[in-house]
């Protein structure tokens, strides 16, 4: 069978096919090149590093895909398989497709169809009874169940339309052409089944199978051109939006040139690669799912903002492309993105952790609030926080002299690492130091450290905070001020390694400091408590709790520190509970990117560490919520009595439980 072998109008269909391809390709040409033109706009950014690294990446999540796993429901969990079905279904169709493609370009070569090689068969004819099936799931999914954040839009319908008439073309064209053969195959089981049940002959099977290989092949090119106008150009995009990843630690954000003297922020004050994300959406949800200020009403959608994004580069894009020196609408004013969407992220990587093509939302909205900064369009209580650390080094607006009051009454003095050399260098940071709260858990670290006779000081007054979060409200400026005084302090220091109780320091201190010249090496106090208990150097008593513990955002997802605090526990003998989101799926506290100093949106929902607070409490024969950073331990303090179960959720720090333990062993060895 030769279906280009006949001739239309005078043309054979040879010519036909061949210009069924030009306009394809011609129409997919000026697309893709209006893309093109418009990233070219954007600031450079080198992600053409760690080739080896890259392909991993892609073959890892594009191939394997194993962000689609979701386990949070029972409509979620089917996700993944259905995807993967889908996705190598493309793959099989379009490996097929460009193989039939060149084969009918060129009748006379003695090329094969791909339906003459038996195992290639085969995959044809069982991947398009899959991805049929997948697709009904999928659309079941997508327009019955409606899970939040999936959008239900008319482009998705038509996308689902296309895949579902590709795979019927190609297996009633298999089908009709296993009829006119004469004979079922084994290597093409479905066609087989479904000849056998449509053509009582094979007398008119040469005219379907001919027409439905026409329509095929139609029906692929002018899907082919279709997808860049589409929000399913994600499919060609999001395997380079893989490859193009940030490979830098999660935890370091780059800094910004002369943005804040910008009038107005347009495409040209994002990287290409930040735009590169909205290109790559594929308006799934998982994002919107697994963000707290999204479920929490703040006006977040990260899936929004990237959507934002590409929305504005079809309206002014076209405008700045061709016009280089021109001017465009903001990108971030109000009808672009509200500001609420601007300041609800509280950083906590969730977003990014859960997105299956690696979309970077966080850096866009940083890079939003840098330039919210830089014309004074700040939220009240925050900017009287930005101002107490310019002025004083810390968040709580308090003297310098006063960072250390927390240690009076301990049967100690603790070392000042300005005077003299020490093995370990405690940068104790600003919630473990001014919030009264968070002190009992501050003085419990020192005299464990004191106990297991570890040689640490600490800076006192010099100490300033390191940075963190006045980095990610936007406030590069004030960043590099506090960093640059930090290190200044740190290099007239003598001591081997630093160590932090906050993840915020923490991740400050061993991910930006580095860049700055500051290359030290830090420890969390979980990792220094699993240590300390695990060589024996103090004896405790075990405490029987039964409890669960939250993963602080700035420890887990973006450090990867999950087991340290799970080993110091079980060292101390408590029965741990997990809660439904541990790990990298935790629920945020909601402090993170400043929103700590934030006020919550009128009429918003239960703030996320009610939440939290809420899940814990929730889990059976728990009655403690354990917490590895005092910034979630004030924010917990507070959410069980806003939620109304303080008498049955106990807050604790781990340095708190551990001092516990080690003091009950004491005082059982002294006899009181």
């Amino acid at each position: 069978m030769e279906p280009t072998l006949h001739s239309v109008a005078g043309l054979s269909g040879t010519i036909w096919l061949v210009l069924l391809v030009a306009v394809s390709l011609l129409l997919f040409a000026l697309r893709a090149a209006f893309w093109v033109r418009i990233l070219r706009l954007s600031k450079s950014d080198n992600r053409f590093s760690h080739v080896g690294r890259r392909l991993a990446l892609v073959v890892r999540d594009v191939f394997l895909q194993p962000r689609f796993r979701d386990h949070s429901s029972p409509v979620h969990t089917i996700v993944w398989p259905v995807h993967l079905v889908i996705f190598w279904g493309f793959v099989v169709y379009a490996v097929s497709f460009a193989w039939s493609l060149l084969r009918g370009l060129l009748p006379d070569s003695g090329l094969p169809w791909p339906e003459q090689i038996g195992p290639i068969a085969l995959l044809i004819d069982v991947f398009g009874a899959l991805v049929l099936a997948a697709l009904v799931i999928s659309a079941v999914r997508r327009y019955v169940l409606r899970p939040e954040g999936v959008k239900r839009t008319v482009d998705a319908a038509i996308i689902l339309t296309l895949i579902a008439l590709v795979m019927i073309t190609a297996l009633a064209g298999g089908s009709a052409a296993v009829a006119y053969e004469g004979h079922a195959s084994a290597w093409r089981p479905v066609s087989s089944a479904l000849a056998a049940v449509v053509f009582a002959d094979g007398r008119s099977a040469e005219i379907v199978a001919t027409v439905f290989w026409w329509l095929h092949t139609a029906i692929v090119l002018g899907f082919f051109s279709y997808l860049p106008y589409s929000k399913h150009f994600h499919l060609l995009v999001s395997p380079f939006n893989v490859y193009f990843s940030d490979l830098s630690p999660k935890g370091s954000l780059p800094g910004d040139g002369d943005l804040s003297a910008n009038e107005r922020l347009d495409l040209r004050d994002f990287t290409w690669r930040e735009l590169l994300s909205s290109l790559s959406c594929a308006e799934c949800g998982r994002c919107d799912r697994a963000c707290p200020s999204h479920n929490s009403g703040e006006g977040l959608s990260p899936q929004d903002v990237v959507h934002a994004f590409k929305e504005h580069m079809l309206t002014t894009g076209s405008v700045l492309a061709r016009s280089r020196n021109g001017g465009s609408p903001a990108v971030l004013s109000d009808e672009i993105l509200a500001p609420e969407q601007v300041w609800a992220c509280a950083t906590c990587y969730s977003c990014m952790e859960h997105c299956p093509v690696r979309n970077e939302h966080i850096p866009l909205l940083i890079r939003a609030r840098r330039h919210e900064v830089s014309r004074g369009r700040v939220d009240t209580h925050l900017q009287d926080t930005l101002v107490a650390m310019t002025r004083y080094g810390n968040s709580f607006g308090q003297s310098e002299r006063a960072r250390a009051k927390w240690s009076v009454g301990l049967p100690f003095k603790i070392p000042d690492a300005r005077k003299q050399a020490v093995q370990t260098l405690w940068f104790v940071g600003d919630t473990a130091s001014y919030d009264v709260r968070a002190h009992g858990s501050t003085r419990a670290m020192a005299q464990i450290l004191h106990a297991a006779g570890v040689e640490f000081g600490i800076l006192y007054e010099a100490e300033r905070c390191a940075g963190n979060d006045a980095r990610r409200v936007g406030e590069e400026g004030l960043f590099q001020m506090l960093a640059e005084k930090n290190l200044a302090v740190l290099a007239k220091c003598t001591f081997d390694e630093i160590i932090t109780t906050d993840p915020h320091t923490y991740n400050t201190l061993r991910n930006e400091y580095p860049a700055l010249g500051g290359s030290f090496r830090v420890r969390h106090h979980s990792e220094v408590l699993a240590e300390i208990l695990a060589t024996g150097v103090l004896n405790t008593t075990p405490l029987g709790l039964r409890a669960t513990y939250h993963d602080a955002c700035y420890l887990g997802r973006y450090n990867g520190i999950y087991d340290a605090p799970r080993r110091t526990l079980e060292a101390l003998g408590v029965r741990l509970t997990e809660m439904p989101r541990a790990g990298r799926d935790g629920y945020c506290c909601g402090a993170g990117g400043g929103r700590l100093w934030m006020e919550d949106r009128p009429g918003a929902l239960e703030r996320p560490a009610e939440s939290r607070v809420r899940e814990a409490a929730a889990l059976p024969q728990v009655d403690t919520l354990v917490a590895a950073c005092p910034k979630d331990l004030v924010m917990f303090l507070d959410a069980v009595k806003t939620a109304n179960i303080e008498g049955r959720l106990t807050i604790r720090e781990l340095a708190e439980l551990v001092w516990q333990s080690v003091s009950t062993s004491i005082h059982e060895a002294e006899g009181t």
